[in-house]
């Protein structure tokens, strides 16, 4: 799948490398979903070395080359892996810069891009809450996701996607993609809505206390609805099992990522979704899932999602 964010046709699949065994594991998912949409991989390698370094001591051009030596060393092992894991075309690319520069600048033409969890030095430590991580699912052109969980590409294909949707209209690309991976996969959607947060209701505390549990249930019940109609018309053979939950969206999202393949949210958003990547539900997602995780950005109105 893609969105018209400069991807073409042949758009590959984006896969950050730094030796470590989560990046590998990011290299065999990837692979696994480059064969499901025969697409190429796209193997990437970042030295961490800017070409305009502004340090006081510049490295010298034998650190240069022993860097870029274990770089190609690493790449070289990570294709092996790739093609361990499917039938597919895979390509590399080694960069100076840093690593989240290169990956954001490698997600212009990207179907996604794919990390593992954490990893190994400057390419992908921390990811979890580190700088790479926010930056590039932050200002990615491409859907960015975190593989985690264990032996994820050997699980059952029939475990279905998780959505997580909060009404707003920065979800609906969030929502376009899940269908969409749905849809390729030829499973059942569970489109998820929190409507209760104490971040998104502090400022109606007082009024909310008045306010029957079973109006605002049925009030939320609508918002998701009507975020789903849409998508549910255009793709008519996925099944959507649509969750309102009165509780804090990871929870839910935590509980359901134990069984599912995919779990797809949006990188902002209003009430319980709101400041995903740098609260208390992205935090969680990226910590502590048990599936990987698809962080999307909203696109411009002209954007259209599509399968591919």
């Amino acid at each position: 799948m893609t969105a018209e964010t400069g991807a073409g046709a042949d758009a590959p699949i984006v896969i950050g490398v730094d030796g470590s065994e989560h990046a590998a594991q990011a290299v065999r998912w990837g692979a696994s979903e480059a064969a499901r949409r025969a697409a190429r991989l796209l193997l990437v390698h970042a030295l961490g070395i800017p070409s305009q370094y502004m340090g006081p001591w510049p490295p010298s051009h034998e650190l240069r080359e022993k860097l870029a030596e274990r770089g190609r060393a690493l790449l070289e092992n990570a294709e092996k892996i790739a093609r361990q894991a499917a039938d597919v075309e895979v390509s590399t690319w080694i960069d100076n810069d840093n690593s989240s520069e290169v990956l954001i600048e490698a997600s212009r033409s990207a179907l996604m891009v794919v990390l593992g969890a954490t990893g190994h030095g400057g390419f992908l430590a921390g990811l979890a809450v580190g700088s790479t991580a926010t930056q590039t699912t932050s200002h990615a052109h491409s859907p960015v996701v975190i593989v985690r969980g264990d032996d994820v590409e050997n699980r059952p294909g029939d475990q279905p996607i998780v959505v997580g949707v909060d009404g707003s209209p920065r979800c609906d690309t969030a929502l376009g993609y899940a269908f969409a991976e749905a849809a390729l996969r030829g499973v059942p959607l569970i489109a998820v809505h929190a409507w209760y947060d104490n971040e998104a209701v502090a400022d109606v505390i007082d009024e909310a206390r008045f306010v029957s549990h079973e109006s605002v249930d049925s009030i939320e019940r609508n918002v998701l609805e009507e975020s789903l109609t849409g998508w549910k018309d255009k793709y008519p053979n996925v099944s959507v099992q649509s969750v309102v939950e009165h509780d804090k969206p990871r929870r839910k999202l935590l509980e359901l990522s134990t069984v599912a393949q995919l779990v797809v949210v949006g990188s902002r958003g209003w009430g319980g979704f709101r400041g995903l990547l740098l609260g208390s539900t992205g935090q969680a997602l990226m910590h502590h899932a048990d599936c990987p995780v698809m962080v999307v950005r909203p696109q411009p109105e002209s954007a259209e999602v599509r399968s591919s």
